[in-house]
């Protein structure tokens, strides 16, 4: 029954139109004069304080600026001259020279272990305190020889102590390298202290780091194969050595440096050289309280005309601080509360006050910084990423290598105050008036409003999704031929709600059968391209051996409990092994590891499932006294997935990884678990493998390998 019907068979009795209404709409045109007078003076107000706000913040805005500009311009030209100094000249050849015969000297005994037990004992768990993350210190160990070397005589005995390293010219070992060291540590420790430098570097043109005036982690590594080449200051250094000039300067962006137990870094790199010639590339590590320092006046923002709130600070193109927060040094609980308010994850504020530094923290997502972030300068009034609304300057710096926007602002209710308590006093003056006439409007709108109150709260009821809401219709006016309506209309949604959730259960679990639950989700959500690229997942290609000739040779029946028992026990070995099936194939299936989850341990996972497969066949034919065995085929490498087809879609997976699996499976017709070199060589010495034929790949014919199932080598 429609809304309409029953509207067409109630009688229209009417005990109370809406009369009352129009009183109301009456009695309000009797107080707008005296709120337009009002509200005239105040906009009036407004605008003229606001207009002098705005000049003010901008010039403090364009004053930073100048500062900032300034210290990156100081830093590059004192680094640009320190470079053509016959000092760093001479420092870089010889510590070029030392660190390559390094390579080739015997270390001292004991040194490899010392090393170890440094990162393990003392590296290690200082870097996990300050990142708050777990940290698997084995990946920072050094490899070659000149920096196990170097950090035994350097690193590990200052045991983490940064400025006792800075203080040591000599250990007193024999190398070349130690007589540089020698000679140059007075200049570049007194150059790092003085200038205020985290550390200063000198690296070869083959990315390794020669020399280090705090003897710190990154001492003799790599920046181009070594734990540090995806870091930003490897990306630098990359430019700098390529550079077509000594008297080039290249600037990057903060970054969590490991080396610095994460702290946020920026640096200045610079080549060496003379002549035209580059040796080296000098790297300086900047520190963040001198870039803090600049940006909050060295705290001082009442003096500098930010009052109470005020402050000004930098933002990246990930939208995140650059530097500190005003109110984090001020008033660190209620900083955590005002941004976690404003939407920072609790996490990220607790890491804050935990740290005393927003830089890589703060997320600054605000309507002046994506403005600055493409190249506007202005002014507006909009909310920021803490506190109420706020006046804000805003303007993209102009720092060679830095893609950094500066903002300075104010909170709206400190910068407005005095014409604040201009309204106040206006709103005062025409409380009486505004009250008296809103008394007697309550009156006569109480007595219509009541069921529309009653009716509008069982509308949000029905919005958020409860069903079964009715209303009670006690007149037989418009508003009870409304709520009749309404009643039919929430049984009929109610209906209806149950049939789309009963839809909606069928089709996730039609599509959790067809594909993982990520590529399920978005294709819910109405992508219609979905794929995917993976470059580093394993794939097990497996076919079950002799089933054909077992279910010609027995019932279908027992053919299908055979079956039935090796899918659950594949399905149970999967799920431990998190194993994540891509399709079934005729007597077989093909799956992979790494993919829907990402794990470092894909094919040692893939190869422990492999190997419990033999072990489910086993007892599935002592079972069901059947004579079956299992070929797989194992490779590791890049990989892609996703839907395809217009009106049937079909979740599957392609690449190289899949083609050799398939092929390193066909390469023999007997049974086993079979895999590529590649993933041969992950895990040979976990696992014992016999050679068994080849297969063609991209690089020609590759070496197959058969898994020994009888024995494993731990």
């Amino acid at each position: 029954m429609t809304g309409m019907s029953v509207l067409g068979r109630i009688p229209r009795v009417r005990t109370l139109g809406f009369q009352s209404k129009l009183l109301v709409m009456l009695l309000t045109v009797s107080v707008i004069s005296v709120l337009i007078a009002g509200a005239i003076g105040y906009v009036s107000g407004t605008n003229s304080l606001r207009t002098t706000e705005y000049q003010r913040l901008t010039q403090l805005r364009e004053s930073r600026a100048r500062e900032i500009t300034a210290y990156y311009r100081s830093i590059t030209n004192g680094a640009s001259i320190v470079t053509h100094g016959a000092t760093a000249v001479g420092a870089s050849r010889d510590f070029n020279a030392a660190f390559a015969e390094l390579q080739t000297a015997p270390l001292p005994a004991g040194a490899q272990a010392a090393v170890s037990n440094y990162y393990q004992t003392i590296f290690g768990p200082q870097l996990a305190k300050a990142t708050g993350k777990d940290v698997d210190a084995t990946l920072f160990e050094p490899t070659s020889n000149a920096a196990i070397y170097l950090q035994n005589a350097y690193t590990v005995p200052a045991q983490g102590d940064f400025d006792a390293a800075l203080k040591v010219n000599a250990t007193g070992d024999p190398s070349a390298w130690s007589a540089a060291n020698a000679r140059y540590q007075p200049f570049f420790a007194d150059l790092t202290s003085r200038f205020g430098f985290e550390d200063s570097l000198i690296l070869n043109t083959t990315g390794d780091v020669v020399y280090s005036a705090y003897k710190g982690t990154d001492l003799g590594t790599n920046l181009l194969t070594g734990p540090y080449k995806t870091t930003k200051l490897a990306d630098t250094y990359r430019e700098a050595v390529q550079a077509v000039s000594v008297d080039e300067t290249f600037v990057s962006d903060f970054e969590r440096y490991a080396p610095s137990y994460g702290k946020p870094t920026p640096w200045v790199l610079t080549p060496i050289g003379s002549g035209g010639v580059i040796t080296g590339v000098l790297a300086l590590q900047l520190s963040i309280d001198q870039i803090n320092d600049v940006m909050t006046g060295n705290e001082g923002w009442e003096s500098d005309g930010l009052g109470k709130s005020g402050e000004t600070y930098l933002a990246g193109p990930d939208k995140l601080m650059r530097s500190v927060s005003r109110e984090l040094l001020t008033d660190p609980t209620n900083y955590a509360q005002e941004v976690v308010a404003n939407g920072t994850p609790e996490d990220v504020a607790a890491r804050e006050v935990d740290v005393k530094g927003s830089v890589l923290l703060q997320p600054v997502d605000t309507l002046a910084v994506n403005r600055a972030l493409v190249g506007e300068s202005g002014v507006t009034t909009a909310a920021d990423y803490i506190g109420p609304e706020a006046l804000v300057a805003y303007m993209p710096l102009d720092i060679p290598g830095l893609e950094w926007v500066l903002v300075a602002k104010v909170d709206e209710s400190e910068a407005l105050a005095p014409v604040n308590d201009f309204a106040r006093n206006i709103a005062l003056s025409i409380a009486a008036i505004v009250l008296a006439v809103c008394l007697i409007g309550l009156l006569f709108s109480r007595i219509f409003t009541r069921p529309l109150t009653r009716l509008a709260d069982a509308v949000r009821r029905v919005s958020g999704g409860e069903r079964g809401v009715a209303v009670p219709v006690t007149t037989k006016d418009e508003i009870g031929d409304l709520g009749a309506a309404f009643n039919d209309m929430s049984n009929a949604l109610e209906v209806k709600q149950e049939l789309l959730d009963e839809q909606r259960r069928e089709n996730d679990e039609l599509l959790a059968s067809l594909m993982p639950e990520t590529v399920a989700r978005r294709y819910r959500e109405g992508e219609e391209t979905i794929s995917s690229d993976f470059r580093d997942v394993t794939v097990i290609y497996a076919e079950l051996v002799g089933f054909d000739a077992f279910s010609r040779a027995t019932s279908s029946d027992d053919s299908v409990g055979l079956l039935n028992s090796i899918i659950e026990g594949i399905d149970e070995a999967a799920e431990r092994h998190g194993i994540e099936r891509v399709r079934h194939l005729h007597n077989g299936f093909l799956a992979t590891c790494g993919l829907v989850v990402p794990r470092v341990d894909h094919a040692s996972r893939t190869v422990a499932f492999a190997s419990e497969l033999t072990e489910i066949i086993e007892r599935s034919n002592y079972q069901h006294e059947a004579q079956l065995a299992i070929r797989a085929g194992i490779d590791s490498g890049a990989v892609s997935s996703g839907l395809i087809g217009q009106r049937s879609k079909v979740y599957d997976l392609w690449g190289e990884a899949v083609d050799l699996a398939h092929r390193v499976h066909a390469a023999t017709n007997g049974p086993g678990v079979f895999v590529s070199s590649r993933v041969h060589d992950a895990l040979d010495g976990i696992y014992a493998f016999t050679e068994s034929g080849t297969v063609p790949g991209e690089r020609g014919s590759e070496p197959i390998w058969s898994l020994d199932l009888t024995a494993r080598r731990v």
